[in-house]
């Protein structure tokens, strides 16, 4: 199994389209990149310890890869948008992409490097070293299959019939 952490904007949403995929075997929503240890969500919401919203994927490399994982964060974001995605607006809903295994990191410069040529506006999607992860709190785990009405920015209709589980219940 292999892990890469992806920032989305709220991470609810992109936990939930992650979740959803074949060879996708684990998803844990949190926070990175910040400079406060063990942060809260009112601690990265409403003070300044720059973290991003994250979620840590764990996949089956074998089944999906890391090219594809990263298509699928580009299928859900704007790229070109800094500190923004959809009605979510500030530095925890900045997107990224951090990295544990220094091997992964020419897998993204050249994915993001293929982006390029298909935006017109620069792309700012963070490229970093994953510096830390912390856990989210419980009720964020899973949110909107606790939470099936809760607010989504990601269009779950954006995983093609042939990327999907067959069953996205909850284990």
């Amino acid at each position: 199994m292999k892990k890469i952490v992806v920032a989305g904007g709220c991470f609810w949403g992109v936990a939930e389209y992650y979740r959803r995929l074949k060879g996708v075997t684990h998803v844990e929503a949190g926070y990175a990149q910040g400079k406060t240890n063990n942060p809260t969500y009112e601690q990265v919401s409403y003070t300044d310890t720059n973290h991003a919203e994250v979620v840590e994927v764990t996949y089956d490399a074998s089944k999906i890869s890391l090219m594809k994982i990263l298509e699928h964060l580009f299928r859900m974001i704007d790229p070109t948008s800094l500190n923004k995605q959809g009605n979510d607006v500030g530095t925890q809903y900045r997107t990224g992409v951090y990295y544990s295994d220094v091997e992964d990191l020419e897998i993204i410069e050249t994915f993001i490097g293929l982006q390029r040529k298909q935006y017109e506006q620069e792309i700012v999607v963070e490229v970093e070293p994953l510096d830390k992860f912390w856990i989210a709190e419980q009720y964020h785990q899973d949110y909107l299959i606790k939470n099936p009405t809760g607010y989504c920015h990601i269009d779950m209709s954006l995983i093609e019939d042939h990327e999907r589980k067959e069953d996205i219940s909850p284990k």
